[in-house]
């Protein structure tokens, strides 16, 4: 079996997590020396400059990451994919959020009026909101906020430089019960 290629592929799966050298030793079952040839050798491969990605360690773990000469191509890639992927109703709920923030999701789905549980795990997932804490109400429901990169993406310092919402008054109106159907007694 070829144990550079599984290694390669359990820092795959693992992702950001990435993985120790004892939870490598331990799942290749290797030794510390043979673990650090796999590692070396799968380093050597990556450092080529054809390849997309290296091996990197990051305080005790190894991660597969991007080369940082092609972080142009990943931002710009990320940015299409969050614009094109936000529908009216995730828009909707985001401002929401981030005009009433921290707010629970429950808040949200009675200012919306229907269910926003789905929305809120992709917003989560594209990181342009994030759990703040947690609410005194019972259950201890999840308060939302909005990140970083919502403010990045939206060109903010602060939500404090959110347009500000003005809602139009009509003070012509009439209160029903002075209208002209009132009933006389």
């Amino acid at each position: 079996m070829n144990l550079k290629a599984v290694l390669e592929g359990l820092l795959y799966v693992a992702g950001d997590d990435g993985l120790s050298k004892d939870q490598l030793t331990s799942v290749l079952d290797v030794e510390l020396n043979v673990l650090d040839e796999l590692i070396n050798n799968l380093k050597s491969d990556y450092d080529n400059s054809d390849r997309g990605l290296q091996l990197e360690f990051f305080g005790d773990k190894f991660k597969l990451v991007t080369k940082k000469e092609h972080a142009d191509y990943y931002k710009k890639l990320v940015d299409d994919e969050i614009e094109a992927s936000l529908s009216n109703s995730a828009l909707e709920t985001l401002a929401i959020i981030a005009y009433n923030e921290p707010i629970t999701r429950i808040m949200v789905d009675e200012i919306r009026g229907v269910s926003s549980a789905h929305i809120v795990r992709k917003l989560v997932f594209k990181n342009l909101i994030k759990e703040v804490g947690r609410s005194d109400l019972p259950g201890r429901p999840i308060l939302y906020g909005v990140t970083d990169q919502f403010l990045d993406y939206f060109g903010l310092k602060s939500t404090k430089d959110l347009p500000s919402i003005e809602f139009e008054s009509n003070e012509d109106q009439t209160e029903l019960f002075d209208s002209k159907y009132k009933e006389e007694v």
